[in-house]
């Protein structure tokens, strides 16, 4: 019997060895399109990944789009083209340990750090004295947050912000229903780093379908696209760090939810009402009651948390409609 569990566990040691360390994923030719598409600028020696693309002519308008979590700028790649007809320039970053930007571990990663790397982007790139238009979404909302706060506090390096569209962001730690998976790899402790080896392309495709409409759910390639940019530059091994994000929230909600109400430059919200992160009618009952001057696009019943990928067209309309209206 011994000799019988000793084969067993010789057999399984190398098998698990072998499973814990699987090769990400091969980039799509549309990954290594819109990787082939951006550049890179140094960060505190990290290299941040973005795109800048010039469009409309006759336009002086920017508008820069901060993507959420766990995905990358790539979210991005349904309504790109369209805005690049109305906007001067569109911009995009992946933040630090997401997408094709480094993701170095152990790092203590941050909404403020995050925030940072915006406005170095936006320096980088010469616009620090022009006004600039924003687009986030989930985590991106709560970046914005920050970048909103600073620019209202008038701190060094802050954007000089012409608008703020939100979309689907869990703003409100109230409303807020962070994944069981979420939950379990930001309270993990010690047992984080095993579970981020143990995540694996269904796990995290489960997880993903879960915040997808029922009719509007990414097709496979799709799929194994998201799940390439986490595994990109090991992702994966990062999670647990970046989900602190979570628990950021909570103790300065005081400050990003303060921002957000006292703020008076022309702000919108796009949201999906499907959506169990921020669920429907909570959340968006409460950012009507809280967001006094803020404009709202309710978009149809089947929509999820990621609006800007489920509905494009109707994303596109709420925005331009917001954009149009000030």
């Amino acid at each position: 019997m011994r000799e019988w569990w000793l084969h067993v566990g010789l057999i399984c040691i190398p098998l698990v060895a072998v499973y814990l360390h699987i090769p990400p994923p091969q980039l799509s030719p549309a990954l290594q399109k819109w990787h082939g598409a951006g550049e890179v600028f140094l960060f505190r020696g990290s290299k941040i990944f973005y795109r800048d693309s010039y469009g409309a002519l006759g336009s002086s308008d920017v508008v820069i789009l901060l993507h959420g979590f766990p995905t990358s700028s790539y979210d991005w790649n349904k309504i790109w083209d369209p805005l690049t007809q109305r906007f001067h320039r569109v911009i995009a970053l992946d933040f630090l340990g997401f997408g094709f930007s480094d993701k170095p571990r152990p790092h203590r990663y941050s909404i403020f750090e995050q925030a940072s790397i915006v406005e170095a982007l936006v320096a980088h790139l010469g616009l620090s004295n022009q006004r600039v238009n924003l687009i986030s979404h989930d985590y991106g909302d709560t970046v914005a947050l920050e970048l909103l706060y600073r620019g209202d506090q008038n701190r060094t390096g802050h954007l000089i912000l012409n608008s703020l569209c939100l979309s689907n962001g869990g703003v409100f730690p109230e409303t807020h229903h962070p994944r069981l998976l979420q939950t379990l790899l930001k309270d993990s402790g010690f047992l984080a780093p095993v579970l981020t080896r143990l995540t694996n392309f269904f796990i995290f495709q489960k997880g993903i379908k879960e915040v997808f409409g029922p009719y509007t759910q990414p097709t496979d390639a799709e799929f194994w696209d998201m799940w390439a940019g986490l595994r990109y530059n090991d992702g994966n091994l990062v999670v647990d760090s970046i989900l602190q994000y979570i628990n950021q929230r909570l103790k300065h909600r005081d400050r990003w939810v303060g921002a957000l109400t006292s703020t008076f430059i022309p702000l919108h919200m796009i949201y999906g009402p499907l959506d169990p992160v921020n669920p429907h009618p909570q959340f968006i009952r409460n950012y009507l009651h809280l967001v006094k001057r803020s404009t709202v696009t309710v978009l149809d019943d089947h929509i999820s948390h990621y609006p800007q990928l489920e509905d494009p067209t109707g994303f596109l309309k709420a925005y331009f409609n917001f954009i149009h209206s000030f």
